[in-house]
């Protein structure tokens, strides 16, 4: 059985949250970015925030938190600096600029001052271990630390985190990791994280695809597509897929934050982990010619769930049903965080 550690309860006592006088900043205001950054200054931390737009910073400036007008600024002033971007090209830009991150990390060597990268996005292992390096020479600390659950679980601080770096680092920022998920998983060494988050991303993409098979063929088949819904949740069909981006398929919505270039984005990074290791994939290139499909009908940024569409299409049939919601919302309570321990 999985067990589960809590974290040292002193950093849960407020006021004086002892991580809470820390400065964090955060670069990358996003669907999932945003929510990140909106649990760390709910829950009491010194926090700086940085976006290309900056009307986007507007609710987080208004709420207490400070503006870095750039990446450098940040990275000399917080002891913690958190990336959540888009994509690989982005993060390394904004690390790598003349006035980015890691000239401010230069900018202090030497000091005694201690600094910590927090790369939160879906990104490249191979990518995050290059940019960390740079990071390491400058005496600041790197850590890939991606998250699962969907931006509803962001909002609330109930998501899930993955943690890839060296274990004395991971003690560090476990208490603000536990300010922004749930369930804190320590993956090992630094890249390790991003690879378990495509893995994890891929497993919910084939399932997203074989759940719009499900649905259409359940309806062709003459079946109420309410109790066609039940009967997956409560069967060995089930999946967390299916709780959440089945609802919005059958409300029509089909809005999950989430959308099909993203999805490409992460079906390639796991087809490049998987070569790299040289295994040979049979399902992954299906799935990633699927995508390049939907995205050349339904275009970039439609919701990943719309990949329904050409199944719809080919057959004709709607698949809608009453009573699902048009988004999904965590209605949980927020929970301090923990790290969970793997079976031994």
């Amino acid at each position: 059985m999985v067990r589960d550690r809590p974290v040292d309860a002193r950093f849960f006592n407020r006021p004086g949250l002892e991580f809470a006088a820390m400065r964090i900043g955060f670069i990358g205001l996003g669907n999932v970015g945003g929510k990140l950054a909106g649990s760390l200054l709910r829950n009491g931390f010194d926090l700086t925030v940085r976006d290309l737009d900056k009307e986007v910073a507007r609710p987080f400036l208004d709420g207490g938190a400070s503006w870095a007008d750039s990446p450098i600024e940040m990275a000399e002033d917080c002891e913690v600096v958190v990336t959540c971007l888009p994509s690989p090209a982005a993060c390394s830009a904004v690390m790598e600029a003349e006035d980015g991150v890691l000239a401010g990390f230069r900018g202090i060597a030497g000091s005694g001052r201690q600094r910590i990268w927090l790369e939160m996005s879906t990104t490249d292992e191979s990518e995050v271990r290059r940019i960390g390096s740079l990071v390491a020479e400058t005496g600041a600390e790197p850590v890939d630390c991606p998250v699962s659950g969907g931006c509803h679980r962001a909002a609330t601080g109930n998501i899930a985190i993955f943690a890839g770096c060296e274990r004395a680092t991971f003690e560090k920022v476990l208490p603000v990791l536990t300010r922004m998920g749930r369930r804190i998983l320590y993956t090992g060494p630094l890249g390790s994280a991003s690879v378990l988050k495509v893995v994890t991303n891929y497993l919910a993409t084939a399932n997203l695809v074989t759940l719009s098979e499900a649905l259409v063929t359940s309806i062709a088949a003459g079946m109420d597509l309410n109790t066609a819904y039940e009967a997956i949740r409560i069967s060995s069909g089930n999946s967390f897929v299916h709780e959440t981006e089945s609802q919005v398929i059958l409300n029509g919505s089909r809005d999950i934050n989430f959308t099909m270039d993203l999805v490409l984005k992460d079906l390639t990074l796991f087809s490049e982990v998987a070569e790299r290791s040289e295994v040979r994939l049979e399902v992954a290139p299906l799935l990633l010619e699927i995508f390049e499909d939907g995205q050349e009908r339904y275009g970039a940024r439609e919701w990943s769930p719309n990949i329904i569409r050409r199944l719809e299409e080919a057959t004709g049939l709607n698949v809608r049903a009453s009573g699902f919601p048009a988004e999904i919302v965590d209605d949980e309570p927020e929970e301090p965080g923990y790290e969970v321990i793997p079976r031994s």
